[in-house]
């Protein structure tokens, strides 16, 4: 049976609308510095050689991990899962994709709105990637079958949602009551921020791809050239929420210090929110579909679709957006980097548990 399902957010918004204040200007030196400081949100802040960093062995608690990914794993997803980026599935043509070992067609309706079916035509079993769609039809590339139009009663399509970001599709999912919409994240208003999606295959369960964000200690160490300074606040923590105190790293020398909280929509999802410092309100939905479950000869295949929703109250932001197409490469890069570190340490867990070897081999 269908439930309905509200948009539950893990974390209120913090972007409320504030009173507009006035400041009068600097009076001395030091409220100059200090008027520069709360203007510029880099830091001096030296990166640490790595002798000095403190570890993190202690803190990072396997039991404590496992106990957070079992919370996380237990959170209803509804049936639904992320299939493409919004960008990718574009008006007038289809796209296919593999979800729990099923083709899916992706495809749009004239007004826009998100459609998706079998990827296979019931005919002679064309694959539905790029055919021409006409009046929330697609037109199989091989003889024009329109569908589902053409196929009634057999041919039958899955729910779709498109929220502005990313492309779900709703299936039947183990263990999962289906809802009428994918549990989102709060996020900022789009039409204010810069939206950024990177994809990448991993092979892993998509448990292994949330096991790697909850361990927000490994960051310093794993990935020196992107934090420092990062400390998991245990008074604000929680096993539904990690408080984390870190710098975003610019070189060597300087850095962007924030306040950020790691929390779990669902259990695919795994979400970083800017909660003090420059970017509040920014968030990194990183969400986990099951390409290919596990067999006796082949691993688990997953995809990662992660989302970067940037916003600023600064004036600077607001005009950076106008080069919004030469800024998202830059953060596209960025996650691709971190994601290189992150897949060794996702796929390796996965091996270890599973015994298959990161080239796919038992």
């Amino acid at each position: 049976m269908e439930t309905d399902s509200t948009h539950r957010t893990p974390l209120a918004h913090p972007n409320s609308p504030k009173e507009p204040q006035l400041r009068r200007p600097p009076r001395n030196r030091a409220e100059l510095r200090a008027e520069i400081a709360r203007r510029n949100p880099i830091r001096r802040v030296p990166q640490p050689p790595e002798e000095q960093i403190r570890s993190t062995w202690r803190q990072a608690a396997v039991p404590r991990i496992e106990r957070m990914l079992a919370r996380a794993l237990a959170q209803d997803a509804g049936g639904w899962h992320v299939a493409a980026a919004s960008t990718d599935v574009v008006a007038g043509r289809s796209t296919v994709r593999t979800i729990l070992g099923r083709e899916i067609a992706l495809w749009r309706g004239d007004d826009g709105s998100a459609l998706a079916g079998p990827g296979a035509c019931p005919h002679m079993g064309a694959l539905l990637e790029n055919c021409h769609t006409d009046d929330g039809d697609v037109l199989c590339r091989w003889h024009g079958l329109r569908l589902p139009s053409e196929w009634p009663g057999e041919w039958l399509t899955y729910p779709a949602h498109d929220d502005g970001v990313l492309f779900w599709v709703r299936l039947p999912s183990d263990g999962e009551t289906p809802s009428a919409a994918p549990v989102l994240p709060a996020r900022a208003p789009l039409d204010e921020a810069l939206v950024a999606v990177y994809t990448r295959e991993a092979r892993c369960e998509t448990s292994d791809v949330i096991a790697n964000r909850l361990d927000p200690w490994h960051g310093a160490w794993f990935h020196p050239y992107a934090f420092s300074h990062l400390v998991v606040d245990e008074d604000a923590s929680d096993d539904d929420c990690l408080v984390t105190d870190v710098t975003f790293r610019l070189n060597h020398t300087y850095g962007v210090p924030v306040r950020a909280a790691f929390t779990c929509a669902d259990s695919r999802t795994i979400t970083m929110t800017i909660i003090d410092g420059e970017g509040v309100g920014s968030t990194v939905e990183t969400h986990a579909t099951c390409v290919q479950p596990a067999s006796a000869e082949q691993p688990a295949h997953s995809v990662i679709h992660e989302a970067t929703i940037a916003h600023s109250e600064r004036p600077g932001f607001r005009a950076a957006r106008a080069f919004a197409p030469l800024i998202r490469p830059l953060v596209l890069r960025t996650q691709g980097q971190l994601w290189v570190d992150d897949l060794e340490y996702a796929e390796r867990r996965y091996e270890l548990r599973s015994g298959f070897a990161r080239d796919g081999q038992s």
